[in-house]
């Protein structure tokens, strides 16, 4: 955003530097009290970016992170040590082109779009050229908008690290949340036979994502399934190493897709390693990522929507204004599958 007015006015008139817009914006690192709705300067496309005019937007547990600023490693990892750097909230994102910069060669002004911005709680944001991809027709924005940053995890999860296979027996546990709902969709539609864990109070939700069993883990333990499983995705889950390698095959593959504890300065980041240095000493192989945010990603992701064979599912929907709302319900672990934030007139009408 260091591009000067002129180079601006050059290259994308419609991104005037002195133009102003409505965004959720924090100060400091706190719950949802510290976001608020304020008129900010539209932000201004570098050359390798787009600017683009927002639809809607997504939320996920990365936007919470961002916000609260823990596990302190958020902050040592380039994000802001005593404040955030990126002063308006969000990633997910699905909206118009407006304007490009001037080493931008795959979009053009009106392109529809989704994929990954800075700071898309927004009117208008900017994005790398490298992690948007043109939205399915057949696609709403408001489901659009929900779909890359978990989208992309989950196929990830399954496809690049965990080698999944058609026919195998997979368990996908925390199937209820962002990852989760798209984990098991698509692992369906890679020809894989599904386990699903999740609470009580989801159980149906998860169903209807098409997962072959379901377990309530509230009064049953996954543990006691007979038949071990060829591919587990652990998200964002408290289950111990020992008790996920319990019910994998003897060559099995464990995928620990984040992790949730209290531990405010590392987070779920010490089972993972503890996963990642017991692997090479057993015939499981026991592993970690971080999702590589690229449009490469999100083009297979888009491939698998546009034949129907995924649905974003959207939890549920809100305005800009309450985009606090929607943040302090899915930090406090209320939210099912995505939230939805709608800011433009089109971006969806199951507003709460």
């Amino acid at each position: 955003m260091n591009t000067t007015h002129e180079q601006v006015t050059a290259t994308c008139p419609a991104a005037a530097a002195d133009e102003q817009m409505r965004a959720i914006t924090q100060d400091r690192y706190g719950s949802a009290d510290v976001l608020e709705l304020k008129r900010v300067a539209r932000p201004t496309p570098k050359p390798d970016e787009v600017l683009i005019e927002v639809v809607a937007a997504g939320v996920d547990r990365g936007t919470c992170h961002l916000m609260t600023g823990t596990p302190y490693l958020v902050r040592l990892a380039g994000f802001g040590l005593t404040k955030p750097k990126q002063g308006v909230p969000g990633l997910d994102v699905a909206g118009r082109v407006v304007a490009v910069g001037a080493d931008v060669t795959r979009f053009t002004p009106g392109d529809e779009v989704f994929g990954i911005a800075n700071g898309s709680l927004a009117e208008f944001a900017v994005a790398k050229e490298d992690k948007l991809v043109v939205k399915p027709a057949t696609l709403s924005f408001e489901h659009a908008a929900v779909s890359a940053v978990s989208g992309i995890a989950a196929l990830q999860a399954l496809t690049d690290v965990g080698g999944v296979q058609p026919g195998q027996r997979v368990l996908i546990v925390g199937a209820s949340g962002g990852v989760g709902s798209f984990a098991v969709q698509l692992a369906k539609a890679l020809g894989t036979v599904v386990t699903a864990v999740a609470s009580s109070r989801h159980i149906d939700f998860v169903r209807s994502l098409g997962a072959d069993h379901v377990v309530d883990y509230t009064t049953e333990d996954f543990t006691e399934i007979d038949e071990p499983f060829d591919l587990i995705i652990d998200i964002g889950g408290r289950n111990s190493i020992y008790r996920l390698r319990s019910v994998l095959t003897s060559t099995g593959t464990l995928v620990i897709v984040g992790g949730e504890d209290a531990n405010r300065i590392t987070g779920g980041v010490g089972r993972q390693l503890r996963a990642m240095m017991l692997s090479p000493f057993v015939a499981q192989r026991l592993t970690t990522f971080i999702s590589t945010e690229h449009h490469s990603s999100m083009e297979r992701l888009a491939d698998h929507i546009a034949a129907g064979a995924v649905t974003p599912a959207v939890g549920a929907s809100y305005r800009l204004a309450d985009a606090a709302d929607a943040i302090a319900r899915l930090d406090a672990g209320e939210a099912t599958g995505k939230t939805a934030i709608i800011v433009g007139k089109d971006g969806g009408d199951r507003v709460e």
